[in-house]
C-alpha cells in the first residue's frame, strides 16, 4: 500500500523532530531526552531519546521517571486553587491567617495567598542547594528540614511589588494548604490532583522498583571534590568520562519542587490547563480558575507572573503566546509549555544539570502538523 501525503509528511515532521533533538542533545550533552506532546483532548506524541544511565547503558524511555524540581510548583498551584474554587481556601486572605508565621514587619502591608501563588508575597529564594536529601532518607527527616525552614521564614521584602521566584514561598503555600485541609500536603495533593488527573506514574517518594533516571553533573575531574562538598553525603557517585553521577535523591520540600514522575504524566497535567481545568470528563477546576492560572499579568525578574504559569519578559510579544514553567535542579533540567490558543502543549525533561535549548525544540513540536 502506498502511504498517503499526510502519512508521509508525518514521517518527515518526526524524523526532523527525532534528528533536531539528536543534535541539541549532542551539542549539550545532554544524557537522555524524554517529551510528550498534548493537545487538551489526549496524547499526541511521546518519545525518548539516549540514556537514563551511562553506567549500565540503560535506554531512556517515556516511562522512565525524572525529578521534576519546580515543575512541581503547578501542581501545588493547581491544588491551592482546587480549594479556592471549593471555598476552603480564600486567595485574598492574608497568608497569616493559615501560616501564623508568615507576617510582615510592622507598618508593612500583610501578603496574601494569591502573592504566594504570583511570586510577590515579598519571601526570599535562597539559593537552595542542600534541599536535597539521600533517596533512603525517611520523609519525616525531610518534613523536620522543612518546618525549620518555615520556622524562619518571614517576607523579606514589601508584598505586591515586582514579582521575584521565590521557592520559600511556595513551602509556605504548601504549609497553608495543609493546614485548611489538616492533612499532610503529600496526600491532599495526592487526592486532590494527581489521582484524578491520571498522573499515576507520579509521586512525592522515590519508587526503587521504578524505571528512574539518573542524574548527571557535566563537571571537570578536578571540581569533584567541590560539589561533594557542597551536597549531602551519600548523593554523588561515580564519573562516566565527564559526566559526573549522582546518586538517587529527593527534594527537602514538596511544594516547591518535590515530584518525581514521568514525561506523559506531566502531559496530563499540561492537558488539564489546556482544557480549562477538565480531564476524562472529570472537572478539576473551574474553567475561568484554570485560564486565570495561566494569565500573566506581574511583571517581575527573572519571569513575568500568572498564578503559577510564567513567562520570560523577552517573550511577552512571541506569537502565538504561550506560558510555561521550568523544574531545574542539580542532576536535572525540564520545561513545558503551553500555547494556549493552538490547543497545544509539550514538556520535555532530561538528566543534565545544565540549561539547553528547549526554546528550539519547542518551537519545533509548535510548528509540526498534529492533525
Amino acid at each position: 500500500m502506498t502511504p498517503s501525503r499526510d502519512t508521509e509528511s508525518s514521517t518527515m515532521d518526526l524524523d526532523c523532530l527525532r534528528n533536531t533533538a539528536r543534535r541539541l542533545m549532542a551539542e549539550h550533552q545532554v544524557p537522555g531526552l524524554s517529551i510528550a506532546v498534548t493537545s487538551s483532548s489526549g496524547l499526541l506524541h511521546a518519545e525518548a531519546f539516549g540514556s537514563a544511565d551511562l553506567g549500565t547503558r540503560r535506554p531512556m524511555t517515556t516511562g522512565t521517571r525524572f525529578l521534576w524540581f519546580s515543575m512541581s510548583k503547578i501542581v501545588t498551584a493547581t491544588a491551592a486553587l482546587r480549594l479556592a474554587d471549593d471555598g476552603r481556601l480564600d486567595l485574598d486572605a492574608p497568608v497569616r491567617s493559615v501560616v501564623p508565621t508568615f507576617e510582615a514587619r510592622a507598618g508593612r502591608a500583610q501578603p496574601r495567598i494569591r502573592q504566594l501563588l504570583n511570586h510577590t508575597a515579598g519571601a526570599g529564594n535562597p539559593l537552595p542547594l542542600r534541599w536535597v536529601q539521600p533517596a533512603r532518607r525517611s520523609a519525616s527527616t525531610a518534613q523536620e528540614k522543612v518546618t525549620a525552614l518555615l520556622r524562619q521564614t518571614r517576607p523579606t521584602r514589601p508584598a505586591g511589588n515586582v514579582a521575584r521566584y521565590s521557592n520559600l514561598g511556595y513551602l509556605v503555600l504548601a504549609d497553608a494548604i495543609a493546614n485548611v485541609t489538616g492533612e499532610s500536603f503529600e496526600n491532599y495533593v495526592h487526592r486532590a490532583v494527581l489521582e484524578p488527573v491520571g498522573m499515576r506514574n507520579t509521586g512525592y517518594v522515590h519508587d526503587q522498583a521504578a524505571e528512574s533516571a539518573t542524574g548527571y553533573a557535566l563537571l571537570p575531574r578536578p571540581l569533584t571534590p567541590l560539589l561533594r562538598a557542597a551536597l549531602p553525603a551519600g548523593i554523588v557517585g561515580e564519573r562516566h568520562e565527564r559526566q559526573l553521577s549522582l546518586r538517587p535523591f529527593t527534594v527537602v520540600g514538596a511544594g516547591y519542587g518535590g515530584l518525581i514522575g514521568d514525561a506523559p504524566d506531566a502531559g496530563r497535567l499540561l492537558r488539564l490547563h489546556l482544557a480549562d481545568g477538565i480531564i476524562d470528563g472529570q472537572r478539576i477546576l473551574a474553567a475561568d480558575t484554570a485560564r486565570s492560572m495561566r494569565e500573566v499579568r506581574t511583571p517581575g525578574k527573572p519571569f513575568d507572573l500568572g498564578l503559577g504559569w510564567f513567562r520570560r519578559p523577552a517573550d511577552r510579544d512571541v506569537r502565538p503566546a504561550f506560558v510555561e514553567h521550568w523544574g531545574t535542579g542539580c542532576g536535572f533540567w525540564n520545561a513545558m509549555r503551553i500555547y494556549p490558543d493552538s490547543q497545544l502543549a509539550m514538556v520535555a525533561v532530561t538528566n543534565t544539570t545544565y540549561k539547553w535549548d528547549f526554546d528550539k525544540l519547542f518551537t519545533q513540536l509548535k510548528e509540526l502538523s498534529w492533525h
